[in-house]
């Protein structure tokens, strides 16, 4: 059987950091900005040296190519929110230099025993896996609740809530208020089975997978295949093959839409214009 080659998700310049990243001077990014600036503020376990497992015997010359992420949970608080989402003793979450979904954040370990290991391993720990789901939770309800600020106004499933936000509805009682879509269910969380970053990372990001830094197949494939595994089906069972997923080839597989399944092959020029339709339709649902 020939040895397996172990393919990574994302391309050099995007581990070494030159690729060019999503403008930050959208709209939705300073909206979100703002709004997560308050809420790193708030935590009085936030300071740096709240925590004796973060990577303060680094340098911030250290962390570099592969091991980049470490500069965020050495010392968060140097970081702008722009790009560090919050913050405590444990863990640290930000949003994604290249975001592969109109919304994509990164939750990061500070414990170094874990921070190091790759996810399938430290995951075999229940407390700590325990501990991630948590956070993880609280990083999906924001991730979610940006969804609702961004694209309730379009959503067909918003209307009756929005009729009541913008006065045309009243209502009450505060419980009477209509729920909306439930955009929780819009954003996945998990781990690339094969990490391209050496610092343990969960992704939490939308599902449109539409960005402006999705731009080939294997950046597409790394989400919308086994090669992303739900934060949700750990631990995993000693002979699940997406412990070996460069033997499955997911990241060289054709492309399927992740809405509609049709197939575009190795296309990704007609698969990225296919996304932006179904990611307008999308948000109007």
């Amino acid at each position: 059987m020939a040895e397996e080659t172990p393919e990574d998700a994302i391309t050099e310049e995007e581990i070494t950091g030159t690729a060019p990243t999503a403008s930050s001077a959208s709209p939705s990014r300073n909206a979100f900005t703002a709004l997560m600036s308050q809420k790193r503020k708030a935590s009085p376990a936030s300071s740096p040296s709240a925590s004796k497992r973060s990577f303060s015997s680094h340098t911030k010359n250290a962390f570099k190519n592969r091991d980049g992420l470490g500069t965020y949970t050495s010392d968060p608080a140097k970081h702008p929110p722009s790009r560090v989402i919050y913050y405590d003793a444990d863990f640290v979450a930000i949003h994604d230099m290249y975001p592969k979904s109109s919304v994509h954040t990164l939750l990061l370990p500070r414990d170094e025993k874990y921070a190091a290991m790759h996810p399938f391993d430290a995951f075999e720990d229940a407390e700590f896996l325990a501990q991630v789901r948590e956070q993880a939770a609280k990083l999906k309800e924001i991730v979610a609740s940006e969804l609702q600020r961004q694209y309730g106004k379009f959503s067909e499933q918003e209307k009756p809530r929005q009729a009541v936000l913008n006065g045309e509805v009243e209502i009450e009682r505060e419980e009477d208020m209509p729920a909306g879509r439930d955009w929780e269910k819009e954003v996945l969380v998990g781990i690339h089975a094969h990490p391209s970053m050496n610092h343990l990372h969960v992704h939490i990001l939308s599902k449109d997978r539409y960005s402006e830094c999705l731009k080939h197949r294997k950046h597409y494939n790394s989400f919308a295949t086994r090669f992303f595994v739900p934060l949700e089906d750990f631990p995993l069972a000693e002979d699940d093959v997406r412990r070996h997923p460069g033997k499955e080839g997911y990241l060289g597989s054709d492309m399927k839409c992740w809405r509609c399944g049709k197939s575009f092959g190795n296309k990704f020029a007609r698969l990225k214009e296919h996304l932006k339709e179904e990611f307008e339709a999308w948000k109007r649902e």
